[in-house]
């Protein structure tokens, strides 16, 4: 990997102050283009499980809590393990901008697919969202990476304002789509325009669909802003097909092996592996003498990490939405709300707090904590968010709970994901050698993508008829959690060694 070069003048980047808050102007426009991404994703997602659970009287797929769970976390683990070829395409084919934007036109199909009320056209939605994710989400965030160079002081400030435009996105989304697939008054709407009301569900998937067309409108308008960022390799270098053949390949089996785990018992030690595979890269990474495999040890920390973070936090659309749904007060002052507007907690945080991590870790400089140090302050409050449903969950024997307990429960998991997902965004494109950006940001996906399916398995476990069990069942990943964090601050200084010096 080259070492940049330090000069007293600042770089291009550096000078290229005309954005949000003095950042970057091409800033600007890949948080637009990602806010309305997110707007289709967590509004989709906020929708998901609750319609595969509902009765088919009302419109639902009626499926029971476990397979619900399952398609829920392998459709989520998919979103994010297709990162990994959809960086590798961008990186060697199409460059970061193309990839972007044609991974944005396949999200929209799928979403318009799934306003189609069949089975067939529900799984192909989900198929077809996924590819496109696939191919958007890691470049996107390459492109951000991009704007900067490696010791530009904004640049963490800029992906935590670049996490708050996600943010703003999966806010409105649930607001919408939860309204129109959840409220008597859309339905009543529908009965009046001569519409099945029992199909409100996809009108909210439809609205998904709107929400990435924009998205994209965005992107093409203010291209001009990302002229020097995201390009595909030039015309005469040689295409590796071969190689992308081995990267599909690879996904394939990963997706065979765990979808094996799901519908074989003889096979659940699969899912062992999410932890085992990553300590043993770390292991042998770890023990090299070269600087770059060393940083490559240091990827693997914080991929096995967010492994356990996204595992439990990611419940926020399963179990949390389900304890939402049905053991929850759906009411405030008497005005009652569709249960799916759960879905916008986690973002009101993330709005109101993201500025202020932004302003602490440009104040604090030089002497914020260290990228480990911040992992594990995020393990720490994921820890504490779900010791609070403990007794929420026991308090459901006797009724429905107020909603202020999955409000304390999202501010708390989003502080410990203020700490965690944007720096790790920014860490990765820092470690990652110049010529596997995209690749390394595929890894970060895919440890997102295991973290998606393990929260899926676990919500199949969710109960909402047995207060002691339901307790236990969220006193068991406290546990489980806790354990982690603490061994991940134990070896800080270690893993600080293994960057190299990158903060």
């Amino acid at each position: 990997m080259t070492t940049p070069i330090l000069t007293s003048t600042p770089s291009p980047a550096e000078m290229d102050t005309g954005g949000i808050g003095g950042q970057p102007r091409g800033l600007t426009n890949l948080f637009l283009t990602e806010l309305w991404e997110r707007f289709g994703y967590y509004g989709m997602r906020a929708l998901l499980v609750l319609f595969m659970v509902a009765p088919a009287l009302r419109g639902g797929l009626e499926f029971n809590t476990k397979a619900a769970g399952l398609i829920y976390g392998t459709y989520t683990m998919s979103v994010y393990m297709l990162s990994i070829p959809g960086g590798f395409i961008a990186d060697n084919f199409l460059g970061a901008r193309a990839a972007v934007f044609w991974g944005g036109i396949i999200i929209a199909c799928g979403y318009f697919t799934l306003a189609i009320h069949s089975m067939t056209a529900f799984y192909t939605g989900l198929v077809l969202v996924a590819c496109g994710t696939g191919l958007l989400k890691p470049n996107i965030s390459c492109m951000v990476g991009s704007l900067y160079s490696r010791e530009d002081p904004r640049r963490d400030a800029g992906f935590s304002i670049f996490y708050m435009g996600i943010n703003i996105g999966a806010f409105l989304a649930p607001l919408l789509t939860g309204w129109l697939a959840q409220s008597d008054a859309f339905k009543e709407m529908l009965r009046g325009w001569g519409f099945d009301p029992v199909r409100s569900w996809h009108w909210g998937f439809g609205a998904a669909g709107v929400g990435m067309v924009i998205g994209l409108v965005v992107f093409l308008i203010m291209k001009h802003r990302l002229a020097h960022v995201g390009h595909a390799p030039a015309a005469d270098v040689p295409r590796p097909w071969g190689r992308l053949l081995g990267v599909l390949a690879g996904a394939g089996v990963l997706f065979a092996l765990v979808r094996l785990s799901d519908t074989n018992p003889a096979f659940s030690w699969i899912s062992y592996g999410y932890v085992i595979l990553p300590i043993l890269a770390i292991l042998w990474f770890g023990t090299r003498n070269d600087p770059t495999l060393k940083r490559m040890a240091a990827i693997f920390v914080f991929a096995l990490a967010a492994i356990i973070f996204w595992a439990i936090f990611e419940q926020a659309g399963s179990t949390i939405q389900l304890f939402g749904d049905q053991l929850t007060r759906t009411e405030i002052f008497g005005f009652k709300f569709p249960s799916a507007w759960f879905q916008s907690v986690n973002s009101i945080w993330v709005i109101t707090l993201s500025p202020v991590f932004a302003w602490i870790w440009v104040r604090l400089g030089d002497r914020q904590p260290s990228s480990p140090m911040k992992f594990t302050i995020g393990l720490f409050f994921l820890t504490l968010s779900f010791m609070v449903m403990v007794p929420a969950a026991k308090l459901t024997a006797d009724g429905k709970v107020s909603p202020l307990w999955i409000v304390g429960v999202f501010f708390l998991q989003t502080v410990g994901e203020l700490c965690l997902s944007p720096v790790g965004l920014s860490t990765m494109t820092k470690l990652a050698p110049g010529n596997l950006v995209g690749l390394v940001m595929g890894v970060w996906f895919l440890a997102a993508a295991l973290g998606n399916k393990l929260a899926g398995v676990l919500a199949g476990e969710f109960t909402a008829t047995d207060a002691p069990a339901l307790a236990a069942f969220f006193q068991q990943q406290v546990i489980w959690v806790g354990v982690a964090t603490v061994a991940l601050l134990a070896i800080v200084p270690w893993v600080r060694k293994l960057m190299g010096g990158v903060r």
